[in-house]
């Protein structure tokens, strides 16, 4: 069993930073594919970047060029670097694995953009 605690999210201006971080227990962390999926009040959640157990990674859309993700595998922890952040991007983010599993989905962080 993985459970799975999002934190770092907060009130950005536009055009600001964010990063981050998904803390899992359970020794088979490693050997997940991880991600970090949104979802905005109304909307389904959708995935916003996903990394596999050995590094690779990969961005949903607009995404890619201003999100970083990132994992420690000795620390059980995914990261998001979240850069040039704007309003449209205000939503609750949570991490999962991918595909998700719906016993793994935790409160996310919330991530609100706004002058």
């Amino acid at each position: 069993q993985v459970q799975l605690v999002e934190s770092g999210g907060g009130l950005v201006q536009p055009g600001g930073s964010l990063r981050l971080s998904c803390a899992a227990s359970g020794s088979i962390f490693k050997s997940l594919r991880m991600a970090w999926y949104r979802q905005v009040p109304g909307k389904e959640r959708d995935l916003v970047a996903a990394i596999t157990q050995g590094g690779s990674t990969y961005y949903a859309g607009a995404m890619k060029g201003r999100y970083t993700i990132s994992r420690d595998n000795a620390e059980n922890t995914v990261y998001l670097q979240m850069n040039s952040l704007q309003p449209e991007v205000t939503a609750v983010y949570y991490c999962n694995e991918q595909p998700p599993l719906q016993r793994y989905w935790g409160q996310g962080t919330q991530v609100t953009v706004s002058s």
